[in-house]
């Protein structure tokens, strides 16, 4: 009699899941994205919700995938030539259950509204994992700084901020940077904000100056964050990165820090790349060399080949996952490995895989991945050490102070260990082992969950 409830719960489950999924799908037609990242999470959670039927009875999953609120706007600003541009901003304010919305500006040719509610449904979970009191949120511009000058930056971003301001604040919603929004465009829009509000709310933007509220170990934080939850799963396996032969593609800040940390802790990192193409140094990637060349110079990545005349360059990001790695960190944007990708990754004898980036991995490849027994760290979980620092920051800025870099990096080495454990908790306790991607989806989901079940139906 219980094994036939318990098979009735989960089709029942089951149906439910896919009736809401058809549903965001009606309602957010050509939003590839979206739905992507939507699927992925509901499939995890048929388990949980055959098991606690209160929460498809209380409609959470109708209320999880709509966002609270969706902010679009024009952009106006003038270029160096004296030509009038306009733009498009976004800010979708996802999920408010746990705490003020937090997630991150991207400023690139491909944002659309689809795109801004993925990386804004993904950061409620991802947020959630942390353990710290931040909701899930994301905006951003089709706007590019690539090529612009600062001037034409700082008017572009004063002017998003312009209209964004009335929106955000230290206690609503705080922004802070992604693909194409790094400290120069935190320092401008934080400027802004500050002269239409007449006051230094330094909590109001995360990744901020160290000389004006930043804090310490937040440009590393991601990267750091990614490779710390790695080691965690290779440390179970009773590995860990000494030795091992690394592929991390892209070279912004992400990629940089993955990088710094997997070579402190032994890894040789064999290839990079950003969005031209990749270099592969099979003596190592000197790090200090991508620094000056990204991070300083701005420059394209195939400058690493003037320098170091035995690494290679090639044109097109796609080829770094056919060079043979222990360990591959995609840390560069969405969909960037798919089912083929992943395919050739297992033959040259990957072993483990963490994610970066948002949703690097296609639902393809992922499956390749976890049918072929690869360490898989997911990105909610394996990415989540920026926005946790993030956090971490506006806790500095409220209580008025600034914690050593040491301090900020043993609070974030804590909350990916957490991390990591409370995932793999949850993934035996619904009866998938091992699968992180289910635990890390769980996780997320149930503190969530019992947030919005707490405030009634809002």
């Amino acid at each position: 009699m219980t094994i036939i409830r318990s098979e009735q719960s989960q089709q029942a489950a089951a149906e439910y899941v896919q009736s809401v999924f058809e549903k965001v799908i009606a309602r957010n037609p050509h939003e590839n994205e979206f739905h992507q990242a939507v699927k992925e999470i509901l499939d995890s959670l048929v388990p949980v919700l055959a098991k606690h039927p209160k929460y498809m009875q209380q409609g959470l999953l109708e209320r999880l995938v709509e966002p609270e609120r969706v902010i679009t706007f024009r952009v106006p600003w003038v270029d160096d030539a004296g030509n009038i541009q306009v733009n498009r901003g976004f800010r979708v304010q996802f999920n408010s259950a746990i705490g003020p919305y937090k997630g991150g500006l991207r400023f690139h040719p491909s944002v659309y509204l689809g795109i801004v509610k993925f990386l804004g449904f993904e950061q409620i979970f991802k947020n959630a994992l942390t353990g710290l009191p931040i909701g899930g949120g994301k905006g951003g511009s089709d706007f590019d700084p690539k090529g612009k000058s600062d001037n034409e930056v700082m008017r572009f971003t004063q002017s998003f901020m312009t209209e964004l301001y009335k929106y955000i604040g230290p206690d609503a919603d705080v922004p802070a940077g992604d693909i194409g929004v790094g400290g120069r465009e935190i320092g401008y829009m934080f400027g802004q904000y500050k002269r239409i509000r007449g006051g230094h709310e330094g909590g109001v933007l995360t990744g901020k100056g160290i000389h004006y509220g930043g804090s310490l170990a937040r440009t590393e934080a991601t990267g750091y964050g990614c490779v710390y939850f790695v080691n965690e799963m290779l440390q179970a396996q009773g590995l860990s990165f000494e030795g091992k032969r690394v592929v991390v593609s892209g070279s912004g800040n992400v990629s940089i820090y993955a990088i710094e940390k997997a070579q402190q802790l032994g890894a040789t990192i064999v290839a990079c790349s950003d969005s031209n193409g990749y270099i592969y140094d099979p003596e190592g990637i000197d790090l200090e060399l991508v620094k000056q060349i990204k991070e300083v110079n701005r420059l394209r990545i195939s400058e690493y080949i003037k320098e170091r005349p035995d690494a290679t360059y090639t044109e097109g990001c796609s080829g770094i996952w056919s060079i043979p790695c222990d360990i591959a960190l995609p840390c560069a944007t969405q969909n960037e490995i798919n089912e083929q990708a992943a395919q050739l990754l297992v033959n040259n004898g990957v072993k483990a895989i963490g994610e970066g980036a948002n949703m690097p991995s296609t639902l393809q490849a992922i499956e390749v991945f976890l049918n072929n027994g690869v360490l898989f760290g997911p990105a909610k979980a394996a990415n989540a050490g920026g926005v946790a620092v993030s956090a971490l920051e506006m806790s500095q800025n409220s209580m008025r102070l600034s914690w050593t870099f040491e301090e900020v990096d043993a609070k974030l080495h804590d909350i990916m260990k957490n991390i990591y454990e409370n995932s793999v908790k949850a993934a035996e306790e619904y009866g998938v082992p091992g699968n992180l991607v289910v635990g890390a989806n769980i996780a997320g989901f149930v503190r969530v969950a019992d947030a919005m079940l707490s405030h009634g139906i809002v």
